[in-house]
């Protein structure tokens, strides 16, 4: 297990600072013997490139901590830590985990769909896609293109000459790359 990023259990300010939007994602039934503890193996995992079933065992089994990321991820916890990165100032405590929030949003990239990479795109965190940003869709690309044809409808004719392939081109890349190869999804921080 290759450690990717530096990892540290989580401090008293940083949990201090995570509870508010675990309370609001938090899953339904038991409760938790120890949250703090499973976040730290979740996070643990995240700073490395390996599965679930490689948790150490000190932190239970791979299984329970990959339900427990599933039940969070549906519950829209990474979009909310996006979100409040964006929105907290250097200094807050969040912003320390801020590499593994972002690998996290790239592993929930698959349950979430379009949408975290959208929230991403629009705030800048290319860290947080789950791939080059080159390689994936698009959609805010799409609807300026879309506009930018809509204000040539008049001389639609002539646009088309001018710009018909460069759109055409821009229009393939919008949908993004059905596959991206592994080695390009492994070399992102």
């Amino acid at each position: 297990m290759i450690q990717r990023i530096p990892f540290t259990r989580l401090t008293d300010r940083q949990w201090a600072a995570l509870q508010p939007f675990l309370a609001r994602a938090a899953p339904q039934g038991r409760p938790l013997s120890d949250p703090r503890h499973r976040m730290d193996g979740m996070f643990h995992l995240l700073s490395t490139d390996a599965p679930w079933r490689a948790m150490p065992a000190e932190y239970g089994p791979g299984a329970t901590i990959a339900r427990h990321f599933r039940r969070l991820t549906e519950a829209g916890l990474w979009e909310r830590l996006l979100q409040a990165l964006a929105d907290l100032g250097p200094r807050h405590p969040l912003q320390q985990l801020r590499r593994l929030i972002f690998r996290a949003a790239r592993r929930a990239y698959r349950m979430r769909g379009m949408g975290i990479i959208v929230l991403a795109r629009r705030l800048g965190f290319l860290g947080a896609l789950p791939g080059p940003a080159w390689m994936l869709p698009d959609p805010d690309l799409s609807k300026r293109l879309v506009a930018l044809q809509m204000r040539h409808r008049e001389n639609f004719g002539r646009f088309v000459l001018r710009w018909g392939r460069p759109l055409r081109n821009l229009m393939g890349m919008v949908g993004g790359r059905a596959h991206i190869p592994r080695y390009l999804r492994l070399c992102m921080p």
